[in-house]
């Protein structure tokens, strides 16, 4: 859809929640990423001039462990209201704004690049407080009532195996070492756990961060139910570290400050259940890996980003070779 048409409908669906006179200006598409298009736009009304985010799923099949975009936006408006440090979503999009799925929020102004987090001067005060804060801000998120959110996939240990054994099966190829951390993982899931809203993808590139630390949590299309470790464990994948093998905290901090900060913030952590949730998280990304090269070789949507994503499938193998040969395993 091109940006003159974006334009014009994102204008007449805004009536539904802007009052007044307004116009729309400044619309530019900020990123063409693997789940959704991100469009920033300055909303004018009443003399002021107001920045804001319009987030566009891409066409195409969903994630099966992902949710929709009106899903999205209502837990992430339900998360902020129960205090969590995320942006206000202000309109859902509807079928008849011609749009397809999507919704507007506030703008956060910050960075969300790892590479110029980890690396950049100007963050260094920030990432030395990120792993402490983060184990906060999950505390912060693990804490949000789930009452309201029944309409969240319940992705607990063995629904969520069960999850990934299909998507895997849907391939028709195998990696042999997939097929034996799946064993793995069978073995040694964790028993018992309670049931929290889940992220599912805190992690370093859904994050804006400025000078000070972390402003907002972005992304939470993979929000569901079940395992509070599983935000930790996905925290420390060392996909997201960028390079920091050495700081297991997305590339920016300690194991160590991570759970002080849980800790200190009220969570309730179960280490052993991390490392589980790391190793589940590892595989986890080498299958999105490989969904995002398929999306791409099948002409559902071509990308270059979706193609360039399946070199990343025997990073993950190496990551689990790692993990699985860890005393932790044993």
């Amino acid at each position: 859809m091109d940006k003159q048409l974006v334009q014009e409908r994102l204008t007449k669906a805004l009536t539904r929640t802007v009052s007044g006179d307004y116009r729309v200006d400044g619309l530019r598409l900020l990123t063409g990423g693997s789940a959704a298009q991100t469009w920033r736009f300055t909303l004018h009304r009443g003399g002021a001039a107001e920045d804001y985010i319009l987030r566009l799923a891409h066409g195409g099949d969903q994630f099966e462990m992902g949710i929709d975009k009106r899903m999205e936006a209502l837990v992430q408006s339900h998360a902020v209201a129960h205090g969590v440090l995320a942006p206000e979503i202000i309109l859902v999009i509807e079928p008849e704004d011609e749009l397809g799925e999507g919704f507007v929020m506030k703008l956060v102004e910050g960075e969300t690049i790892p590479q110029k987090i980890l690396r950049q001067d100007r963050y260094a005060q920030a990432r030395a407080g990120m792993a402490a804060q983060s184990g906060k801000l999950l505390a912060d998120i693990h804490r949000v009532p789930v009452e309201a959110l029944d309409f969240l996939p319940d992705l607990s240990v063995e629904p969520q195996l069960a999850a990934l054994e299909r998507f895997y099966a849907s391939f028709g190829e195998q990696v042999p070492l997939f097929d034996f951390t799946f064993r793995w993982l069978q073995r040694r899931a964790p028993q018992g756990a309670r049931k929290t809203l889940v992220h599912a993808d805190y992690r370093n590139g859904n994050l804006m961060v400025d000078e000070t630390g972390i402003v907002s949590i972005l992304d939470w299309e993979l929000a569901h139910l079940g395992d509070p470790m599983e935000d930790l464990g996905w925290l420390c994948v060392n996909s997201w570290r960028f390079g920091n093998r050495e700081l297991p905290v997305g590339g920016f901090g300690t194991r160590e400050d991570l759970y002080r900060g849980y800790r200190e913030a009220g969570g309730e952590l179960n280490e052993e259940s991390v490392y589980f949730w790391e190793v589940l998280g590892v595989l986890k990304w080498g299958l999105i890996c490989l969904y995002q090269t398929g999306v791409h070789l099948k002409g559902i949507d071509r990308s270059v980003n979706r193609a360039a994503i399946g070199r990343r499938v025997s990073e993950t193998e190496i990551d689990l070779l790692s993990l699985l040969s860890d005393p932790r395993a044993r």
